[in-house]
């Protein structure tokens, strides 16, 4: 059970930043694709199962985050994230701005997937 759910969440981390990589490409080029339903709502979908399967690994191991310094990490660096990502993909008023939360958000997906894989709070990925 464990290395199917934590397969299962490696799969939706990686689906979760090639759609942000997509949905960025589409709003850098001025695509009308980022409109579209697949991108307003797949997304969504994929960062849902993405976090229902942390949680469920959370259980699943008996490491909960404020006990487990890394699980911490990984949360507040997941709410950095998407903050980065909303002001990269919708709410960054230049393009300027959008291009540097694009940049720093992948920075910091990286960053968590360091976290995760050392589980080490303050491991500098390479």
């Amino acid at each position: 059970m464990y290395l199917a759910l934590k397969h299962f969440h490696m799969t939706c981390a990686g689906l979760s930043l090639l759609l942000f990589l997509l949905r960025g490409a589409w709003m850098f080029s001025g695509s009308a694709r980022l409109q579209t339903k697949f991108a307003r709502i797949v997304p969504h979908v994929v960062d849902t199962l993405l976090l229902a399967s942390a949680v469920g690994l959370m259980f699943l191991i008996r490491q909960f985050p404020f006990q487990q310094g890394w699980l911490t990490a990984k949360l507040v660096w997941l709410g950095v994230y998407i903050l980065l990502g909303t002001i990269a993909l919708k709410r960054g008023r230049t393009p300027a701005v959008r291009g540097a939360a694009f940049v720093a958000a992948v920075a910091v997906f990286l960053w968590i997937v360091a976290i995760a894989r050392t589980h080490t709070p303050w491991v500098v990925p390479v």
